[in-house]
């Protein structure tokens, strides 16, 4: 949830700007991979991301929207989900069934799962929930009656509060959405038993919404009644000067920072140079080790404090430096599109969330562009800032210890130069893009950085991409793997794909193309099992936003395929 008080920006604090600062940062703890939210997404189109994509790129975890039933609106809007109706998980995004498949295949491909909670409140009125449940608002049968609730007096918490009364923050209702009374013993074990029902379930961890409207020895009450030790991150809006402040609550699990995603879109739209001090002193308020990090979350991309997916270049290279550099867990965001701020994710159906189709245009997918980086953060995890160099403008280079380095171009030209990489020699594929490039026995590389783009490099990524999932060849007789690995700058919303003159390839029917991964952008990229001995005549094409069509120019692209083995097309769009 997003509330009144919390757009009041920290002030800069750029501190020193000596090359040896980034040097002295904390070094953080190991880790075991970033967050992804795949947030509105079903639990079906969950499961398929967890076992095609997250997992082989190494991403940690990922967080999945609220799986309670809630009011619902048809699907036209995206906070029903934030307004609880009951306990039960038959949520717009799949059943209880489906929840647990989905928990199983995230687990099988080796993330945990975190489930969004709320827990603060119950709806803002009353409604038929999904599946007949009738409710009024103070009024849900066989979960909470009126005196579970804060309603002695009921009260409001208006804007001046945020800074004058934490007790009203705490204590009254946000949004006009019913309060519950989480001091109540029935209150606390009907929550615990909610949230234990779904670590029963396989559910690793819990973001607590609106923790910050909870009193925090409430959820440390909730928490000691927890089942396991799930791990806990909580979402505490702040600003500066505010009553209620996330120190409160780093004794019960970690917290949101939003102050950095403040500071990254007034870094990624101004000049990224001062980066070399990014740290604590910037006014952030939670310390690294408890810092959960983030570029924007679904209600900041709406609410304009921070950078959001239509920003292009600088939402993308914000979060390149997220995941490069040493502060707190980062968490990557991929939501719906939208013009409409209100406006819910696609479904169908009395408004189940239909399945995410990255191609379409109406999903960002935007953790594929970042998969490469989840492998450079798990690799670097540990390790301290080394070897800064910036042009006192928008190019900004550092090292990992001996484990990474990057360099990040915001600025409107290529830059090309000597870096000190501080890594073993050795030919290292880039993490956040295209290419490759080769490190001296010395720790140097000459490299090329292009504009609104970065090279990254680590310990452990050779000169291959990062994996990711490609269709497996088939063993019938007469065919082949072909790879097509196409650069391709696109907009957001665009997509890529790949067209020819065989079966496999659409015989040149553009609804029948094959669609290409996003995941290394820009270059994107599939591999298709193709006849064997043929000669193969191919164009890319970019499908729009609008559904329109955009191919490239002629001639037509052709080569022939193997008898056996393997072919692989390289191509840049015409």
């Amino acid at each position: 949830m997003l509330t009144a008080g919390a757009a009041v920006l920290v002030p800069v604090a750029l501190g020193a700007t000596s090359s040896s600062a980034a040097a002295v940062q904390a070094v953080p703890p190991a880790g075991t991979g970033p967050i992804v939210k795949l947030w509105s997404w079903n639990w079906n189109s969950v499961a398929r991301e967890c076992t095609d994509v997250l997992g082989p790129a190494g991403y940690g975890a990922v967080q999945v929207s609220p799986p309670h039933d809630s009011m619902s609106k048809g699907g036209s809007v995206w906070w029903d989900i934030y307004q609880p109706a009951r306990y039960t998980l038959t949520s717009k995004f799949g059943d209880e069934n489906a929840f647990k498949n989905m928990i199983k295949a995230c687990h099988d491909a080796g993330l945990k799962v975190h489930a969004d909670a709320v827990v603060n409140h119950m709806t803002g009125q009353g409604s038929t929930s999904y599946g007949g449940y009738s409710f009024g608002k103070y009024d849900y049968p066989g979960v909470y009656s009126a005196a579970d609730f804060h309603l002695s007096p009921t009260c409001t918490i208006n804007d001046p509060d945020y800074k004058n009364d934490g007790w009203r923050v705490q204590n009254c209702e946000l949004s006009g959405l019913a309060d519950l009374n989480t001091g109540s013993e029935y209150v606390r074990n009907q929550i615990a038993g909610y949230l234990n029902k779904l670590t029963s379930l396989g559910v690793d961890g819990f973001r607590v919404d609106a923790a910050k409207h909870i009193p925090p020895g409430d959820l440390a009450a909730i928490k000691a009644k927890l089942t396991g030790s799930p791990y806990i991150h909580q979402e505490v809006i702040h600003g500066d000067g505010e009553a209620v402040q996330p120190s409160q609550y780093t004794g019960v699990g970690d917290v949101h920072e939003f102050v950095f995603g403040r500071k990254m879109k007034e870094q990624f739209t101004g000049q990224i140079h001062w980066l070399e001090t990014f740290g604590q002193s910037w006014g952030l308020s939670v310390p690294s080790d408890k810092a959960l990090t983030f570029v924007d979350n679904h209600d900041t991309e709406r609410n304009g404090s921070t950078l959001n997916y239509k920003y292009g270049d600088a939402y993308r290279l914000a979060n390149v430096f997220m995941l490069a550099w040493p502060y707190g867990t980062p968490r990557v965001y991929s939501g719906f599109t939208w013009s409409d701020k209100e406006a819910g994710p696609p479904s169908a159906g009395g408004g189940f969330v239909t399945d995410t189709d990255c191609g379409n245009g109406r999903w960002t997918c935007f953790h594929r562009q970042m998969a490469g980086m989840a492998g450079f953060h798990k690799a670097v995890a540990g390790t301290a800032v080394g070897n800064w160099y910036d042009n006192n403008d928008n190019v900004i280079a550092f090292s990992r210890g001996n484990k990474g380095w990057v360099a990040i171009n915001n600025g409107g030209g290529p830059l090309t130069r000597t870096f000190t990489t501080g890594l073993p020699a050795g030919t290292y594929a880039n993490a956040a893009g295209s290419g490759s490039v080769t490190v001296n026995g010395d720790g140097t590389a000459n490299v090329t950085v292009p504009a609104k783009s970065a090279v990254a490099l680590h310990v452990g990524g050779g000169a291959t991409s990062t994996p990711t999932p490609t269709p497996t060849p088939t063993a019938s007789t007469g065919k082949i793997a072909a790879s097509f690995n196409a650069n391709v700058t696109t907009y957001w919303g665009q997509n890529v794909f790949v067209v020819g003159d065989v079966a496999e390839l659409g015989s040149w029917n553009p609804a029948n193309a094959v669609a290409l991964s996003a995941a290394s952008y820009p270059v994107w990229k599939a591999t298709v099992n193709l006849p064997a001995g043929k000669t193969i005549s191919y164009k890319y094409i970019k499908k729009n936003p609008d559904g329109s069509v955009t191919w490239e120019s002629d001639p037509n692209r052709s080569f022939t395929t193997p008898a056996t083995g393997t072919a692989t097309r390289n191509d840049t769009w015409r």
